[in-house]
């Protein structure tokens, strides 16, 4: 049984409406909330200044909205599908690469081997097909 402490009138809502639909979403947010301040490092806001803490807190948030956008349009079945955006910058943006530059182009050299190589690639081929949809 699950108890649920609230200051709704009684027969305002239907019990397991009030928990599944209200107090779930509410701790399921909760928990966005924390992987953005945990993993994508929201609550850094040591700066002097509040416009460039209001920017830091704007990269943060773009980053969580890229991370996930990546996860469902391009992790879906894979190990990341429902990965943290901790794990999914771990393991797919931090690889040791060499970056080349040219007169005209940018050359970007990825190692032969790396852990999550598969997913790596059929997200970029996934994305791939996006692109040339647009």
């Amino acid at each position: 049984h699950r108890f649920i402490v609230t200051t709704l009138p009684q027969g305002m809502s239907d019990p397991r409406h009030l928990y599944e639909q209200i107090y779930c979403a509410r701790g399921d947010m909760e928990n966005r909330i924390k992987e953005c301040q945990m993993d994508l490092f929201s609550d850094r806001t040591s700066s002097h200044t509040i416009r460039a803490n209001q920017l830091r807190l704007w990269f943060s948030a773009a980053a969580y909205v890229l991370l996930t956008a990546l996860q469902r349009l391009a992790l879906g079945q894979t190990s990341l599908e429902t990965a943290t955006c901790g794990t999914i910058r771990a393991r797919l943006l931090k690889i040791a690469t060499r970056v080349t530059l040219s007169v005209r182009r940018i050359v970007l050299s990825m190692p032969d081997m790396f852990p999550c190589q598969h997913e790596f690639a059929l997200a970029h081929a996934r994305l791939r097909r996006l692109r040339q949809a647009i």
